[in-house]
C-alpha cells in the first residue's frame, strides 16, 4: 500500500483495513496539531483507490471493517464517497462497517438526506475532534467549529443513524482549567452521546503554533497531575454508555474501561495515578 505521510486513526481502528482516500487534513490549521503540516491536502484518484481495493482483494482479503484515511475524509463530498462505498462492498462483500474521521463543517455541509444515503451504503462510525466543551478555547485552538455547530453535527448523524465517536485532550484549556473543561465536556457528551471517548492528552509538540504560544507567554500549559485529575473529574461527571480510552505521552499511565459499569473502578486507577504523581516533579506534555 502506498501511503503519503503517517497513519493516522483511532486506536479503535487497529483492526481495521485502512484505506487513502485522501492526503493530509483539509482544515489543517488547529495550533495544537502537527500531523499534518508537511502535506498539502488533496483527494486521491478514484483509479488509485480502487487499485488498492483489487490488489487487496487479489490476496484473498475481504475485511469487515475499512477505515478512510487521512486526516478528514469525510470532507469529500457525498457523491465521491458514495463511489468509493461502492467499490468497497465490490471487492470487500463481508464489509459491513466503514469508518473515517471527520470535522464538524463536514458533516454540516451535507444535507439530512445525503447523510442518511451514506449510512445506508454503510458509513457506520464519524471520529470527531470534540477536544474541549469550552468555546473560549476551540477560538483559542484556532478549531473549525463553535460548540452550537458541534452540537448541531451531532444531532444530525443521530438523525442519520451515524454513530460519532469523540476524541478529546485532557490539558487543552490551560493551567487551573481543568476542573472546568471537564463539567463542560462531561455535559456536551452526556447530550450527545458518543459510542466511544479517546483521550489523547494534550501534547504540545515545537513544531506546532501552540508550542510559540507557550513561548510568548499566551498560553500556560497544565502539567501532568493537573491532566489526570481533568480526567477524573471527566470520568465522574459523564453518564452516557460508551467506551473510554485514556492516553498520556508523559506520564506510565493509560485508562481503559466501559461506562458506566466499570466507572467505580476506573476512578480507583485514578486515584491512585494522583496520588503516584504528587510524589514526583512537575511535568509537563511539551517538546
Amino acid at each position: 500500500m502506498e501511503y503519503e505521510g503517517q497513519i493516522c486513526r483511532s486506536p479503535m481502528e487497529r483492526g481495521s483495513f485502512s484505506l487513502p482516500v485522501t492526503v493530509g487534513c483539509c482544515y489543517n490549521r488547529c495550533y495544537f496539531c502537527d500531523l499534518f503540516k508537511h502535506l498539502r491536502y488533496r483527494e486521491l484518484p478514484l483509479e488509485q483507490v480502487e487499485a488498492e481495493l483489487r490488489r487487496v482483494s487479489g490476496m484473498g482479503a475481504d475485511p469487515k471493517t475499512v477505515f478512510l484515511g487521512d486526516g478528514s475524509a469525510f470532507n469529500l463530498s457525498s457523491e465521491r464517497l458514495t463511489r468509493i462505498l461502492a467499490m468497497i462492498h465490490k471487492y470487500f462483500p463481508s464489509c459491513r462497517s466503514v469508518n473515517m474521521d471527520a470535522t464538524v463543517p463536514s458533516i454540516l455541509s451535507k444535507t439530512p438526506d445525503e447523510l442518511r444515503a451514506l449510512s445506508e451504503n454503510g458509513v457506520r462510525r464519524l471520529y470527531l475532534g470534540i477536544e474541549t466543551g469550552l468555546d473560549d478555547v476551540l477560538t483559542l485552538m484556532n478549531k473549525c467549529h463553535t460548540q452550537k455547530q458541534a452540537y448541531e453535527a451531532a444531532e444530525a448523524l443521530q438523525r442519520a443513524g451515524i454513530t460519532y465517536d469523540a476524541h478529546m485532550m485532557t490539558g487543552v484549556a490551560g493551567r487551573g482549567r481543568g476542573t472546568e473543561n471537564a463539567g463542560a465536556l462531561a455535559e456536551f457528551y452526556n447530550k450527545t452521546r458518543p459510542g466511544r471517548i479517546t483521550n489523547f492528552s494534550l501534547f504540545i509538540h515545537k513544531e506546532t503554533p501552540l508550542y510559540d504560544m507557550v513561548r510568548r507567554g499566551e498560553f500556560s500549559p497544565a502539567d501532568e497531575l493537573e491532566n489526570l485529575e481533568e480526567e477524573r473529574a471527566l470520568i465522574e461527571r459523564l453518564e452516557v454508555p460508551a467506551a473510554y480510552d485514556g492516553i498520556h505521552d508523559f506520564v506510565p499511565f493509560r485508562l481503559r474501561g466501559d461506562l458506566p459499569s466499570e466507572k467505580e473502578s476506573m476512578l480507583r486507577k485514578l486515584d491512585a495515578a494522583i496520588t503516584a504523581q504528587r510524589k514526583k516533579p512537575q511535568v509537563f506534555a511539551v517538546a
